[in-house]
């Protein structure tokens, strides 16, 4: 989170907004070896918790059942140039959104794995248009041998900790020029959010 009061936020809307929208993360947590990072698919389970599913071989699969973990979202994000400042005399920086979510970790039910496969293979084909791949389509066998690889586990947010860098500091004409070099740069998605000043 950054230190700078003026990127962050408690919007409960803005956390699951950058959930729902990235619907990937990543899981840090101590292990005996030392601190290890997953990269995994998330999906909200109601207002307090995420779920997600690690690989059985992944480094924290043996380690995650009651630990605390911190998840982290990462959303657009961009170089911010000082040319398109007022005073060139300055450095340049960076915008983004992010976010940190922080709790303790169970693992999922057999049930419960499986649903949230089910949620997520939903929500990300409905995402695509057309047509849309069912989870039926796989054999007992291949599904069968998804479930043996991987584990489901739920963390329980205790702490959510929004960041939005969005040039908040700058006059309203320096962000509008802020915006257009994002958009000419190739990150619409950020530009939009410094026009708005909000996720």
């Amino acid at each position: 989170m950054h230190p700078d009061p003026a990127y962050r936020s408690d919007d409960r809307v803005l956390s699951e907004t950058l959930i729902d929208g990235a619907c990937f993360g990543m899981v840090f947590a101590p292990t005996p070896r030392g601190p290890r990072v997953a990269h995994t698919p998330l999906l909200r389970a109601g207002e307090g918790a995420v779920r997600f599913h690690l690989a059985r071989s992944n480094d924290l699969s043996d380690h995650l059942e009651g630990a605390r973990a911190l998840i982290v979202v990462n959303g657009p994000d961009a170089y911010v140039s000082p040319r398109w400042y007022d005073n060139r005399d300055t450095v340049p920086t960076w915008d983004y959104v992010a976010l940190e979510i922080e709790g303790t970790v169970r693992r999922m039910t057999d049930g419960e794995l499986e649903a949230f496969l089910h949620a997520a293979i939903e929500k990300h084909e409905a995402r695509l248009g057309g047509e849309t791949w069912q989870a039926q389509e796989s054999s007992e066998r291949t599904w069968s041998g998804l479930f043996r690889g991987i584990v489901g586990f739920e963390l329980a947010i205790e702490a959510s900790r929004p960041t939005a860098k969005l040039s908040q500091r700058k006059r309203p004409a320096e962000r509008a020029r802020i915006a257009a070099g994002l958009e000419d740069a190739g990150a619409a998605e950020l530009a939009r959010l410094v026009r708005e000043g909000t996720v």
